[in-house]
């Protein structure tokens, strides 16, 4: 009990520390939002489930959730928190209620947030055993989600968007993303439904693309898979039509429709 007890209490000294470090009051807000009472409460499970020993500070922040950096019993952690009280909730409620995985759900923001925290974890598996490269979900309570932490000296890989490539480099980046579209089309039976420079980081080692924020991907089943899909298709050749990269999206649709 005393070792739980330290453990909430660093929890509440790292929330702390957060606020400390906001300088700006409208970040300041942001974060009363992301730690109210329920996220703590969850939070103490998730520390008595010995799955997070410390949290750290903000790695991202995002228009529904943000993420911090914790330590695990052996390895970094990326700790996402969706916002209860300020999530863009008929925004989910569009990916959420129209995915057959999903219609038995309630429609109250709370429901609709715990269901998507639990599918983002279920799409991030999916995508895995698909082949394709995401961050592992280690686990989830309620509005949190668990997952490894990618990146080094507790700085996250960067973003596709803020990576310079050569022409070479870039083609070999775009081939590997329409590889990993194919899989989780194929394969995983998913589509990412947001997918752009901004959901994709890139491991600096090797310049692996690394496909992230899953939480909205849905089935083919979803009435507005094809759409979602021919959007994430746009989206990838527009960035790469920057390094010289043309494809028509008929095409590239092909090709990840291709078994």
């Amino acid at each position: 009990m005393k070792k739980l007890d330290k453990k909430i209490r660093r929890i509440d000294t790292d929330r702390d520390k957060l606020r400390i470090k906001q300088k700006d009051s409208d970040s300041l807000k942001v974060e009363e939002n992301v730690f109210d009472e329920p996220t703590l409460k969850n939070l103490y499970k998730l520390s008595r489930k010995n799955i997070i020993k410390e949290m750290g500070g903000a790695i991202s922040t995002g228009k529904e959730a943000n993420v911090f950096y914790a330590l695990g019993p052996e390895s970094e952690l990326a700790v996402k928190i969706y916002r209860i009280t300020t999530s863009t909730f008929k925004a989910m409620e569009a990916y959420i209620t129209k995915d057959p995985r999903f219609q038995n759900i309630r429609h109250t923001k709370r429901d609709i947030v715990f269901a998507w925290t639990k599918k983002e974890s279920q799409n991030l598996k999916r995508a895995r055993n698909a082949g394709v490269r995401a961050p592992e979900p280690l686990g989830s309570e309620k509005n949190i989600l668990i997952m490894e932490f990618l990146g080094e000296k507790e700085v996250p890989y960067p973003q596709l968007k803020n990576i310079a490539l050569d022409r070479e480099d870039a083609k070999r980046i775009f081939e590997k993303i329409v590889d990993y579209m194919q899989l989780l089309f194929t394969e995983a039976n998913l589509i990412h439904a947001d997918l752009s420079e901004y959901n994709i980081i890139i491991d600096p080692n090797n310049l692996e693309p690394i496909i992230i924020d899953m939480g909205q991907a849905v089935t083919q089943e979803h009435p507005n898979a094809r759409e979602f899909l021919y959007r994430d298709v746009q989206n990838i050749l527009r960035y790469f039509s920057r390094y010289g990269l043309k494809m028509s999206p008929e095409e590239l649709l092909s090709k990840i429709q291709a078994k």
